[in-house]
């Protein structure tokens, strides 16, 4: 990584940029083969391609009656057969109508299928259709969906639930994926004390490294706990050295030029070090460099400061080097659910919800602040510089859109 020092506050789509850049430079190698079964989560590491028409064969898409259109005149039809969903039909015999049911191979010579509820069985068994046909209706036609040769998924594809499903329908029973990520999560601070551990004078709980290592997770990632670095120089070079074989170094809190900034002092000492002074509330300070060649990125110690800057700013940028294509979450326009009267000069994006279709902020916005995240059900984004009245449209941003 270089450095990126840049006066004043930087946008947050110019950090976005800077990021996304950085991480194309720095792409994660490296690929295995994998049953579909261990396949959740992961990226494709090429593109994923039909090996058969899917359906292989024309089917019904109805339970009911399936004829050749062109041979009928309009009179009862003689059911010449039974075709159930695994069966291989016979021809249809001319002149007769074959029972059909959804799913099931089309006999060759039909091109035509009736639901059962608009056709009269007979007390002699005869089937007459009670409305208009036409060629083709109930009928799915051979590779609808994919044809040999297609490229149903591109690399690059996250899989999930309905990726897996898709390879499954085409026989796929392995999809070669790229390697994990390897994450070291660190905190900083002497005040920071693990959840279990008695509190002393001044302390407080880590809630950061559990957010972030249940988060990165929850993207594939393979994490490594690095803990707590206490705020001693020597145990921080020690600690960082020990980290040479992961892919990202992902730290919070206190990366700056502060006299207790020993993380700070370890990366400028053996690496690079940036300090992005960013347009973005909260979590205004993000640190961005290397150390000994491993990127490292430092996030702001506030827990909501934490959230905001890895989901819209970190985890794009290491999804990106883990080969995924489309990183940035899905906003929605969205009408505001209260006003905003005083323009500020960062980008604001508030822990938010949706009441009778409008976005109403948790009432505490503060950094320090991680229950409003968890009452919240997305972020909004308030541009700088901009006020809002009721009804006025902004950008919601589920959170379902950026913790998985």
């Amino acid at each position: 990584m270089s450095c990126c020092d840049q006066p004043g506050l930087m946008p947050v789509e110019t950090a976005l940029e800077r990021l996304m850049a950085l991480a194309d430079a720095a792409p994660i190698a490296g690929s295995e083969s994998l049953p579909l079964s261990q396949a959740d989560g992961r990226v494709l590491a090429e593109p994923l391609i039909a090996g058969l028409d899917l359906p292989p064969w024309p089917n019904s898409a109805m339970d009911g009656y399936a004829l050749c259109l062109a041979d009928w005149t309009g009179e009862p039809l003689t059911v010449s057969q039974r075709i159930q969903a695994g069966n291989a039909p016979q021809p249809l015999q001319p002149g007769t109508c074959a029972r059909i049911f959804t799913g099931a191979p089309l006999p060759d010579g039909a091109d035509t299928v009736e639901m059962q509820e608009n056709v009269q069985v007979g007390d002699d068994g005869r089937v007459t259709f009670l409305e208009p046909l036409r060629v083709g209706q109930n009928v799915r036609p051979q590779g609808q969906e994919t044809r040999t040769g297609d490229a149903v998924l591109p690399a690059g594809t996250r899989l999930g639930p309905i990726e897996l499903g898709l390879a499954a329908s085409l026989g796929a029973a392995q999809l070669l994926v790229r390697r994990r990520a390897r994450v070291a999560v660190l905190s900083t601070g002497d005040e920071l004390v693990e959840p279990g551990q008695p509190l002393g004078p001044g302390q407080i709980y880590n809630s950061n490294r559990r957010l972030l290592m249940t988060w990165l997770q929850r993207l594939g990632c393979e994490v490594v706990d690095a803990g707590i670095l206490v705020d001693d120089l020597d145990k921080t070079r020690e600690a960082l050295a020990s980290l040479g074989d992961v892919d990202l170094i992902l730290s919070t809190g206190g990366v700056s030029v502060g006299e207790a900034d020993f993380l700070g002092v370890a990366l400028r000492e053996a690496g690079e070090l940036a300090l992005w002074k960013l347009a973005i509330k909260p979590g205004k300070p993000l640190t961005c460099g290397q150390f000994r060649g491993v990127p490292v990125i430092g996030l702001p110690g506030n827990p909501a400061s934490t959230l905001v800057t890895f989901g819209l700013l970190a985890r794009p940028y290491l999804l990106r080097r883990m080969g995924v294509t489309r990183v940035e979450p899905l906003g929605f326009p969205m009408p505001a659910g209260f006003t905003w009267s005083k323009p500020g000069k960062r980008r604001e994006y508030l822990r938010a919800r949706l009441q009778d279709g409008r976005v109403v902020p948790y009432p505490n916005q503060s950094s320090g602040v991680l229950r409003s995240a968890a009452w919240a059900e997305g972020i909004a984004e308030v541009l700088e510089n901009s006020t809002l009245a009721e009804g006025d449209s902004l950008r919601f941003i589920p959170l379902s859109e950026i913790l998985g």
